[in-house]
């Protein structure tokens, strides 16, 4: 039972916490005026004998090495911590069966030892900078003026309860900080993550400020595992605003959109990296599978893709229609800058759509590229001259490639888009294949070979999910993918004679 102190640590709202199973010990300490009372009349009803007798009975341990009376080495008081000699106070710890088990990762054990009943003689003076024990004492010493004559108060030592939690190690952690009331030697018994969450409890509860501020200020400066991160959260409550405000500012985001802020820093440290790039697209792409959220993952990939989308299409613009003046030296150097600026970002746009067909959110991706009819006429412009070939040769494979893996993403079903997304996708992005084709006819890579016919296959499969009609202009477009032995166009062969078999079907009435 904890008194009720002027200095009570108000709650931090937060509302992110759990019930902790030291709850009831640490709320203990908003308890009314009235239970101080009740426990130094718990005191006072006990006669001589029977302080005499409980003595006895009290099982001490003082070989415990908790409970030395040598004075540690980096003690700041010479008085001795469980001196019978010099003591003024019996403090009884027991377990309390009917008390809330305290959860405790202790780095103590007592399984050897299994006290349930402790006996320890200690010092009113220092037990004083307890505001717990200063408050308890203070009103033992209100009552002993007011009745100066009474047989209670001529007993020199005052046998005070204090109810303890029934888990392993509570008994312990109690004797380390009753013993840093001692000794201050904070540094060498708070050594660990684990150990400060375990005593901060039982420094909050005996309203021992030092030790309280000394765990929180080292909980603040190491990491933690995931448990004792758990632990932290449902700690913070009980602290002080200025105290836990370290604390709350590693566990709780500054704003909302925090997650999606920090993705979209990562995809963009990812296709900007210049060194080691292949790992770190490899560790982002990881995050952006695992991430929990996919809506985020949406909305911060569909922002890279329009940003880069957007430079590949200002660059080609004004790579084809160049508005400066200037020596033919400059006006080649410019030139080159928009080719490469274009390429850069062509990449970029490769690995964005990657990540977006992989996660199912390419839904608007898709969108936005069957919208491109002035894109795709620049690029017809660009790709009809040779310029480009010896600053950016492999500028038109990284852009049908994108193209390739967006619409095989629609033919497969992957993407669900509508007839005239797909209609727009084919219409627009088919002739920029075909000018592609014919410029590399006679220098084409065999890499580039399988990608002009894949994408072919796919645009011809999307073309056989449109209406007739559409089908008809389109299907007329093709003609360009026959080659000089017709079996090496089976593709070409099937498309049409599909059409052909629908066009010769009886209406239906």
């Amino acid at each position: 039972m904890i008194p009720s102190t002027s200095k009570k640590r108000p709650r931090v709202p937060y509302n992110r916490h759990s019930t902790v199973s030291t709850t009831a010990s640490l709320r203990s300490t908003a308890s009314k005026s009235t239970s101080l009372s009740s426990t130094a009349a718990l005191i006072d009803s006990f006669p001589d004998k029977i302080i005499s007798e409980n003595s006895k009975k009290l099982r001490r341990t003082s070989s415990h090495p908790l409970l030395s009376t040598a004075p540690s080495s980096s003690s700041t008081t010479t008085t001795p911590f469980n001196d019978v000699n010099t003591a003024d106070v019996i403090l009884r710890l027991f377990l309390d069966p009917t008390a809330p088990i305290i959860n405790l990762d202790s780095v103590y054990s007592i399984d050897n030892n299994n006290q349930s009943n402790v006996q320890i003689y200690l010092h009113s003076p220092i037990l004083r900078r307890s505001q717990y024990f200063s408050a308890l004492l203070s009103d033992r010493w209100q009552h002993s003026k007011e009745n100066p004559d009474s047989a209670e108060n001529k007993i020199d030592q005052y046998l005070i309860p204090l109810k303890l939690g029934v888990a392993p190690g509570s008994i312990e952690v109690h004797l380390s900080v009753l013993k840093l009331l001692y000794t201050n030697d904070f540094n060498n018994v708070i050594n660990s993550a684990a150990a400060a969450l375990d005593i901060l409890p039982v420094a909050l509860k005996l309203l021992f400020d030092e030790c309280a501020d000394y765990c929180v200020k080292y909980l603040e400066a190491v990491p933690w595992s995931e448990e004792e991160e758990k632990r932290v959260i449902n700690l913070i409550p009980y602290l002080r605003e200025e105290e836990s405000e370290e604390l709350l500012a590693r566990v709780s985001p500054a704003k909302y959109d925090s997650c999606e802020e920090m993705l979209h820093g990562l995809i963009l440290a990812a296709i900007h990296s210049s060194s080691n790039m292949a790992f770190v697209k490899a560790f982002v792409a990881k995050l952006l599978r695992d991430f929990s959220s996919r809506e985020s993952a949406r909305r911060v990939l569909e922002m890279a893709f329009e940003t880069s989308l957007k430079i590949v299409k200002e660059s080609l613009e004004e790579y084809s229609s160049p508005n400066f003046r200037g020596d033919h030296n400059e006006t080649e150097a410019i030139q080159r800058l928009n080719l490469h600026t274009a390429m850069t970002n062509g990449k970029h746009l490769l690995w964005l759509v990657e990540r977006m067909i992989e996660l199912r959110v390419a839904d608007s991706a898709v969108k936005e590229w069957s919208e491109q009819d002035s894109f795709t006429a620049d690029l017809q412009r660009a790709f009809r001259d040779d310029a480009w070939r010896n600053i950016v040769p492999g500028f038109p494979a990284v852009l049908l490639r994108c193209t390739c893996r967006l619409a095989n993403a629609v033919a497969s079903g992957t993407i669900l888009a509508a007839r005239q997304v797909r209609m727009k996708l084919v219409k627009d992005w088919l002739p920029v294949l075909i000018v592609c084709k014919d410029s590399a006819f006679s220098s084409m890579l065999p890499s580039h070979k399988s990608l002009y016919l894949e994408l072919e296959e796919t645009f011809l499969r999307i073309i056989s999910t449109l209406p007739m009609s559409d089908a008809q202009v389109l299907l007329q477009q093709c003609l360009s993918f026959s080659t000089r032995n017709v079996e090496d166009c089976p593709h070409l062969v099937t498309a049409f004679n599909t059409w052909f078999r629908r066009a010769t079907n009886q209406p239906q009435e």
